[in-house]
Formats: structure tokens, sequence, C-alpha cells
């Protein structure tokens, strides 16, 4: 399954079903496969986002830095992170927030 997010004011944007739904999670939306994300919401689905991200990043450098104190080797992490999927959705969030839209996906 796909997420196609839409909105009026940013082109749409694409992810595949895990990712999105780690998204919508992180940002407190139910994952089904119909949702909008109404412009009032938006601030705080930014800021859970980059919560989120700091986060992820942060617990990545702190198993890097254990592994590495204790001898080992460091952990792999997935290839691409969380703020790399997340970038375009928060620029999204931004412009439809702006522009007092709202985002849609599975209509």
């Amino acid at each position: 399954m796909l997420y196609k997010f839409k909105s009026k004011a940013a082109g749409d944007l694409i992810m595949l079903e895990p990712n999105g739904r780690r998204v919508l999670e992180i940002i407190g939306k139910d994952a089904g496969p119909k949702g909008i994300i109404l412009p009032e919401a938006m601030p705080a689905a930014i800021s859970a986002l980059e919560t989120a991200m700091v986060k992820e990043d942060a617990d990545q450098k702190a198993l890097v830095e254990e592994a590495k104190a204790k001898g080992q080797t460091p952990p792999r992490f997935d290839a691409v992170s969380l703020r790399q999927r997340a970038v375009p959705f928060l620029d999204m969030l931004r412009r439809c927030q702006q522009a007092g839209v709202e985002i849609v996906w599975g209509v």
C-alpha cells in the first residue's frame, strides 16, 4: 500500500506504507486508508515530527558512542533515517499551514 498525501498548497507526496504509517503515528493521526490533517492541527504535527527526528538522532548517536566505548562494532541503522523521510512531509505541513489548507490521503 502507498500513502498519497494531497493538498492545494503543495505537490502530492507519496510514501510507502510503513513510512507513511510511522509519520502518521508520530503526529497522532490514525494511519487508516483515508484521513485529513486540518490546518489547526499542523503546528502540533510539525512539533511532534521535529521532536521525533531529534530523539532518533540522539538515540542513534548514543548507541554508537556506547558501542565505541565498549570496543564493539557500532550498530547499523536504516539506510534512510526518519529525518530524511519526514523532511518532505514537514515542508508540506508548513506550506499547508501557511496557506490554511488541509492535507488529505486516500481520497
